[in-house]
């Protein structure tokens, strides 16, 4: 009798011990990332010799959602994907990144295509692209960042949901549009933590730095 009782008894003392280290590999286990993969911030691509991040706006909106990211074919001919697409409403200004000069403004296979480039980026230039777009500029006219050079029109757009497809390009070369951008544009300006105990300053000489 005594025997089965401590046969009994381990036998619960195991699953015991067996329920406790399950719920402590349930607790400790990171918590998972349920942020929606279109809306992260994109991460800032490594340094680029041939692309300078002379970019001082998003083609579209404020740091819009990626909802796909560049991905380089592996060889010319190859799959991938030559730029990235943004988010961007049918009817969303297009606007140039950097100032240039439009050397397209037309359509290519029934898409609106607006293409620029770049000043001072040597020969060939680098050339963004802006597709598919209704053109608002033509072409050899000179642009500085910001301005308009069409809208997000839906003719074309090979995105589940309205987008923009921006590219960057030197001669037949593809290179990742996101590398003309500043770490501050990619994820806005840095901001200072306050200081436990520390009050914060305040006075009218004591406004944001800009980047």
């Amino acid at each position: 009798m005594r025997q089965k009782r401590y046969v009994k008894a381990a036998r619960t003392s195991g699953r015991l011990i067996l329920l406790l280290l399950l719920t402590a590999a349930v607790l400790l286990a990171p918590a998972p990332d349920l942020t929606p993969t279109a809306a992260r911030a994109p991460a800032a691509p490594a340094a680029d010799p041939e692309v300078p991040r002379l970019g001082r706006t998003w083609p579209v909106g404020s740091r819009p959602p990626v909802l796909r990211a560049w991905e380089p074919p592996a060889t010319a001919y190859g799959r991938g994907h030559r730029g990235v697409d943004l988010s961007a409403p049918v009817g969303t200004p297009a606007r140039a990144v950097a100032a240039g000069r439009v050397s397209y403004a037309g359509r290519v296979a029934g898409r609106g295509v607006v293409s620029v480039e770049l000043a001072g980026t040597g020969d060939p230039p680098l050339r963004t692209t802006y597709e598919p777009v209704r053109a608002s500029v033509g072409k050899g006219e000179e642009v500085t960042a910001g301005d308009v050079v069409g809208t997000v029109e839906p003719a074309g757009s090979h995105c589940a949901t309205a987008c923009l497809h921006w590219g960057l390009r030197r001669g037949d070369g593809y290179l990742n549009p996101l590398s003309l951008l500043p770490p501050w544009l990619l994820h806005g300006p840095s901001r200072l933590l306050p200081v436990l105990g520390v009050p914060a300053p305040t006075g009218p000489d004591l406004s944001p730095a800009h980047p």
